[in-house]
């Protein structure tokens, strides 16, 4: 299909246009170009949300387990032993 396609642009185009020795197949590479760029952004920028929402969510259980511990709800061996299992969760 870009073989039928190509005559089609390069007649349409002039060739100093294209560059020297590069032809057309350049100009369809730079919106892929483009797409792969935007699409990383959107990785990156979803993956550092999903760490600061899994980061949020864990210290809200440390700090719950913290507060337990304060009121004397729970004692000292039974803080530990929740607060490794929470640790040993997250990893």
């Amino acid at each position: 299909m870009t073989t039928a396609i190509l005559p089609i642009l390069t007649a349409a185009v002039p060739a100093h246009m294209w560059g020297p020795g590069y032809g057309p197949g350049w100009f369809f590479l730079f919106p892929l170009l483009w797409i792969l760029v935007i699409g990383l952004f959107i990785f990156f920028g979803r993956r550092a949300f999903w760490r600061r929402h899994q980061h949020s969510e864990s210290m809200g259980a440390e700090s719950v387990l913290r507060e337990r511990y304060a009121r004397g709800e729970i004692d000292e061996t039974e803080y530990r032993q929740r607060l490794e299992v929470l640790q040993t969760g997250m990893k």
